[in-house]
């Protein structure tokens, strides 16, 4: 996965697409014919597979976040595979949120177990199977829609609603994993995240497609840190700017910004940058959840300026009231019909 995508892939397309076009027709044909021929193994249990069309930070973490406690108000034990980017961990493993480092596990995989059981690795269908013996009975799988390595019974693809899928490109020449169209062969909604119209092409493809389509917005869960506040933000994720336009719409006045690569791991300089810039000017640092726990598992340096750092903290709002639990209610459904055909 690359950390960081180049400032072209959200743009409109320009030569550099166009030049790298023969090479996204290339790997679009691969990754098209593996979406269309998939066959991926089942588990018995229902597996809602949250995932985006484009490489890049679009919202997954709190939207899997957010059906890991509708699942649990439904009655349900969920469990989440995660493939862990970011981390170092090359086998299986399940995350202890109280002892695993983001080194070893990746940022997000920390901040999911936080909700809901959640197991690190490549081999997905493993990692289900482990979660299901363990008690579980819903798997949640982060990502991992393109992969083909385990069954899902219900796909919820998350857009940006600013950035939408870039310059609608594939892979090296845009943000796609595969043709947009192949893709939404085997979604089975489209959730939009956010209120800016730059996902509206997804969106109208989506509803020609007949394809349900919801709608949220990432609201912070609290404000009192920051609101009124003058405030030095940075942030390593996959859309910083999204990041510090949530803070001004939260009453923090954000004077100076700082964008880092998605995951990326802070070292001495840069914090040492980031010190001398919030006490040159007297500002409050301030950044998300994901870089905090890569703070707290660096340094001794790192580890101080968390403790002096604030954090905005989001969670993700559907606009149609019980969706989530309509969604998970569906999964469940078709999780049964395919068991009722397997027999």
């Amino acid at each position: 996965m690359m950390s960081e995508a180049p400032p072209f892939w959200w743009e409109k397309p320009d030569w550099r697409a166009w030049a790298l076009s023969p090479f996204s027709k290339i790997y679009g044909s691969v990754a098209g014919r593996r979406i269309r021929r998939a066959k991926p193994p089942t588990i018995p249990v229902p597996v809602l597979c949250i995932g985006n069309f484009t490489i890049g930070g679009a919202g997954k973490t709190p939207t899997s976040i957010t059906f890991a406690r509708a699942a649990i108000s439904a009655g349900l034990t969920p469990g989440i595979v995660s493939r862990g980017y970011g981390g170092a961990f090359s086998g299986m493993h399940r995350v202890d949120p109280d002892h695993d480092s983001a080194r070893l596990v990746g940022d997000e995989p920390l901040l999911l177990a936080r909700h809901a059981a959640v197991i690190v690795t490549s081999d997905r269908f493993a990692a289900a199977q482990a979660l299901q013996q363990s008690g579980c009975d819903f798997i949640i799988m982060d990502d991992g829609f393109q992969s083909a390595r385990l069954h899902f019974d219900f796909a919820l693809m998350v857009v940006d609603a600013g950035r939408g899928v870039g310059n609608g490109h594939v892979l090296p020449g845009g943000p796609l994993r595969a043709p947009l169209i192949d893709q939404l062969v085997r979604t089975d909604a489209v959730l939009k995240i956010g209120t800016a119209n730059g996902a509206d092409r997804v969106i109208r493809n989506a509803a020609r497609a007949a394809k349900p389509i919801y709608e949220g917005v990432l609201k912070p869960i609290s404000t009192s840190e920051i609101a009124g506040k003058r405030l030095l933000a940075f942030a390593g994720i996959g859309d910083p700017s999204k990041f510090f336009t949530t803070l001004r719409e939260a009453g923090g006045i954000v004077e100076k910004t700082r964008a880092f690569p998605d995951h990326h791991p802070y070292t001495d300089e840069n914090l040492a940058e980031l010190a001398e810039a919030a006490d040159r000017e007297n500002l409050t640092p301030v950044t998300t959840a994901k870089d905090l726990v890569r703070l707290l598992d660096g340094s001794e340096a790192a580890r101080a300026f968390a403790g002096r750092t604030s954090v905005l903290e989001v969670e993700l709002v559907f606009n149609q009231p019980g969706a989530p639990a309509r969604i998970i209610r569906e999964t469940r459904d078709r999780a049964r019909h395919r068991r009722r055909d397997a027999s």
